[in-house]
């Protein structure tokens, strides 16, 4: 029998892996089939997404962030370094109350890095050491494996992935909390109908579905990780 899972037969914590690719692709499926739903609705205002991007900030007294195009599809986001928000083909010119809410979303961030919004901060903290656990925690384990079963190298790699997992973990509040301002915010402001906000609500419930998925697949692999390793340090 090999080390750290290399070994013949079958493996009973690939369970874990499986169940968190099950998540995700479920949750990608559902925020796909509930946003193409609603983008056939179109908003009682009229406006597209764009439009009502642009009255949530001004409302909220924000003027120095910009808002642009990117093509593909939901590939909208906020970036804070550049204050700039970002919509995507289905999102800037459409009026669908998907589209809005969608936009809306991504106000909420815009307004949380105003404000400095305590988790958005630690996430924006964190950025970095999350991206070298999700590039490296993998490859570092793998060679304290190669090494003839390194337990300080993989201890170290496990270590380092879990950055990318608390990453995870730190972005779900951030996006619940934006979700939540901008259902407030459509209605608010007159950008959509009560009816409307609650179909605006099942999209934006489906995308947050995804962020949740995430951060049970990265935890699910971190826990495989972590039960491979203690089983096998005490063969």
């Amino acid at each position: 029998m090999g080390y750290y899972g290399f070994y013949y037969g079958l493996d009973w914590t690939y369970i874990l892996v499986i169940i968190g690719a099950i998540f995700s692709i479920a949750a990608s499926a559902k925020v796909n089939s509930t946003f193409n739903k609603y983008k056939r609705i179109r908003s009682t205002s009229g406006m597209t997404g764009a439009e009502a991007a642009e009255r949530i900030l001004h409302q909220n007294g924000i003027y120095d962030v910009g808002i642009e195009h990117i093509g593909g599809n939901l590939t909208d986001h906020y970036d804070p370094r550049s204050k700039m928000l970002r919509l995507s083909d289905a999102t800037y010119s459409s009026t669908s109350v998907a589209a809005i809410g969608v936009a809306a979303h991504e106000c909420g961030h815009a307004i949380q890095h105003k404000e400095e919004y305590g988790p958005l901060k630690l996430r924006t903290a964190i950025v970095p050491a999350a991206n070298i656990g999700s590039r490296l925690g993998i490859p570092i384990i793998l060679l304290g494996i190669l090494l003839g079963g390194n337990y300080l190298l993989v201890q170290i790699g496990i270590w380092v992935f879990s950055l990318a997992v608390l990453f995870q973990i730190v972005t779900l509040p951030v996006e619940f909390n934006a979700s939540k301002r901008a259902l407030a915010m459509v209605e608010q402001y007159g950008i959509l109908g009560r009816n409307e906000v609650e179909h605006t609500r099942k999209v934006l419930s489906a995308a947050a579905m995804t962020y949740v998925a995430a951060a049970a697949a990265s935890i699910l692999q971190l826990l495989r990780l972590v039960l491979l390793f203690g089983r096998r340090r005490d063969d």
